[in-house]
């Protein structure tokens, strides 16, 4: 049998932990990768010195800040960034309303495209922007995808800030609320984030069927209401289909 480098192990480990549903322990790890325990353990103090890898308050490793940063700026490959707004164009068109893309990154979502309507009143969240995961329907949409444990320490660490009179703040009710979106797959902003502004998302998934991303949708409640932006998730959807497969193609 070929000797599997010290490299490769590391690699190995890294990507079982990114694509982990829940935090994995050191024995899974160990089991899963066929790598001796001893050899995990110094691998994982490695690497969690490093910052790619940490501790959970489980004690199960999750993915650290410099391999949720490479996330990030894969996903901003220029060539892929390119293509993903051409299917952003598209659907622009067809809704008439500005869309784009939001990825989690650390405790906050991180716009990472942005295609405008050419009607005149648009809500202004540039490419690079920031938003809370609360109160909008790309973050609710990402957080109903959680598993439940992982979710419950998420909100218990979002300072649940009220932006609007429509803010859901009490962590029971957000609960319900990420219950019912993880059911229909669409995550809603009511006015939750910004007032007179509503947005509906569907989820960006890998070849795994894990979330990646949102797609979202959001329009001024003097133009649209989100009733009548739910009727475009249908194309929302489509659209995400054709951005799942230009990620297969980097998976490939």
């Amino acid at each position: 049998m070929p000797k599997v480098s010290s490299i490769t192990r590391v690699l190995r480990i890294i990507e079982a932990v990114s694509y982990a549903a829940k935090p994995i322990t050191p024995l899974e790890l160990s089991q899963e990768l066929d790598i001796p325990k001893p050899t995990v353990h110094r691998l994982l103090q490695q690497l969690i010195e490093d910052g790619f890898v940490m501790v959970d308050i489980t004690g199960g490793i999750i993915a650290g800040k410099r391999v949720r940063n490479l996330g990030v700026e894969l996903w901003q490959q220029r060539q892929f960034y390119s293509e993903r707004h051409i299917i952003l164009q598209r659907l622009v068109r067809d809704v008439k309303e500005t869309c784009g893309i939001g990825v989690p990154h650390n405790m906050h979502m991180v716009y990472t495209n942005r295609a405008i309507t050419d009607l005149p009143l648009q809500i202004y969240l540039p490419v690079g922007s920031k938003s809370p995961m609360w109160c909008t329907a790309t973050g609710k949409l990402y957080l109903s995808q959680l598993p439940p444990n992982r979710r419950q320490r998420m909100l218990q660490n979002l300072s649940l800030d009220k932006f609007t009179k429509n803010t859901i703040t009490d962590i029971d009710e957000l609960n319900t609320e990420l219950d019912s979106i993880s059911k229909t797959g669409i995550g809603i902003d009511n006015e939750e984030f910004i007032s007179e502004m509503v947005a509906v998302s569907v989820p960006i998934l890998d070849k795994q069927h894990r979330y990646l991303a949102s797609l979202y949708l959001h329009a001024p409640t003097v133009r649209i209401s989100l009733k009548e932006l739910h009727d475009f998730v249908p194309r929302m959807q489509k659209a995400a289909l054709d951005i799942q497969d230009l990620v297969y193609e980097l998976q490939s």
